[in-house]
């Protein structure tokens, strides 16, 4: 039997920033603003924390009743919220980034100039399936919940990912790619999708 897929609130939290800590471990672009593997896992958390805390205040958080995927969703009127990490309470990246937060403006900045204008959008911010339950189709599952209602917004929707292997995977849901683009400083390089109109 399917799971479905539900709006996750906050007693869904913990479990949700586990699971995309879990899940971005190898991403191509944590891996580039996280370098040490030795920390990573823990500074993952802490900016999973952040990230989800952000989207159960001002999105969606999309996911399975157990959170074995959870997906991260703006919509229109948020696609484009930025909270700069340089603002009064910029300290609390300083432990997740460290001497490496340079990389992360950098990866912020090429999100932000990379995403197309308007706010007549889903963006999907970030999907992530625990890597225990992977292979099971739960991801595609909970990117279609969320494209049916910017369906029923009449909107359409963009993500980037930095992974290629998901390009794919994002292709068979609808998305096409808009723009190719690397990071500033070495980093990795993106691919940004929109699905079509």
């Amino acid at each position: 039997m399917e799971q479905e897929i539900i709006r996750l609130g906050p007693a869904h939290r913990d479990r949700a920033v586990a699971t995309l800590a879990a899940a971005f471990h190898e991403d191509p672009a944590m891996v580039f603003m996280l370098p040490d593997p030795a920390s990573r896992a823990r500074r993952l958390t802490r900016l999973m924390r952040w990230m989800v805390d952000q989207h159960l205040k001002i999105g969606l958080v999309l996911g399975t009743p157990g959170v074995e995927v959870t997906t991260l969703w703006r919509p229109p009127g948020a696609v484009h919220y930025h909270e700069p990490l340089w603002h009064p309470g910029a300290l609390r990246f300083i432990p997740i980034f460290g001497r490496h937060l340079p990389r992360a403006l950098n990866t912020e900045d090429g999100i932000s100039a990379h995403l197309p204008a308007g706010e007549d959008w889903m963006y999907l911010k970030m999907a992530g399936v625990h890597p225990d339950h992977q292979g099971k189709g739960l991801g595609g599952r909970a990117i279609r919940a969320g494209l049916a209602m910017a369906a029923e917004r009449g909107v359409r929707s963009v993500l980037e990912t930095a992974t290629e292997s998901n390009v794919g995977l994002y292709q068979r849901l609808g998305y096409a790619t808009i723009s190719e683009w690397d990071v500033t400083g070495g980093g990795p390089h993106f691919w940004t999708m929109a699905t079509g109109e």
